[in-house]
């Protein structure tokens, strides 16, 4: 029975892939930026190539050598962990620390020469146990198929942790706000209330004093 559960949780990991991988266009001077939520204690790996338009063949070639990225990291706290200039194709590791949003964003740090050119980037992000290179992993510790296949269901079990308690993360901090809110609310009725009270109030002794003033009651 535990082997049965085991085997669906690995079938359902091989179906669901972490890994995002896309490509975009753009200009030598545009920023683009992707937002990965990501847990904390969780590797993540981005890789990239970049290629430059040609207008004689229509098409995009491997960009010059002149041509690289920038590329920055920042947590959901706003604090850069990672901020340097790679090559035109290349592979960048960081460890979140921080649980939530992290926004990565990528620019040509082209020179005028190229100014105005088209690129292309390829992009693959790749989170949690997906980021791990299971090939180097065999070589360096000399596992067997058999252990191989529990070192990937031990990583994934362990990300599926980490998902787990990220998600109740943000289901508290969802709810703090949630509380915070509703006890703004709650004050700004009973403010409103009281105002109005006071209100009602002084425009009863406004009457009062008018009608004695004009001998009515």
């Amino acid at each position: 029975m535990l082997l049965k559960s085991i085997f669906s949780v690995f079938v359902i990991f091989v179906v669901i892939d972490l890994s995002n991988a896309l490509y975009f266009h753009i200009g030598e001077t545009e920023r683009k930026c992707f937002i990965e939520e990501i847990p904390d204690e969780t590797n993540v790996i981005v890789n990239y190539k970049v290629e430059l338009y040609d207008p004689r063949s229509g098409g995009f070639m491997p960009s010059s050598p002149g041509i690289g990225m920038h590329v920055e990291v920042r947590d959901p706290d706003d604090k850069t962990i990672l901020s340097r200039v790679y090559s035109s194709e290349g592979k960048i590791s960081f460890t979140s620390h921080t649980p939530g949003e992290h926004v990565i964003c990528m620019y040509s740090n082209s020179s005028a020469w190229f100014s105005g050119s088209q690129l292309r980037v390829h992009l693959d992000i790749q989170v949690g146990e997906h980021a791990i290179n299971y090939g180097e992993v065999v070589q360096k510790e000399k596992l067997s198929d058999l252990q191989l296949r529990i070192r990937q269901l031990l990583d994934q079990v362990e990300q599926i942790t980490k998902e787990q308690n990220y998600q109740r993360y943000r289901e508290e901090r969802f709810r703090q706000t949630s509380e915070s809110t509703n006890s703004r609310v709650l004050w700004w009725s009973v403010t409103q209330t009281a105002v109005l009270l006071l209100m009602g109030a002084w425009q009863m002794k406004h009457l009062k004093s008018f009608f004695e003033a004009k001998k009515l009651v």
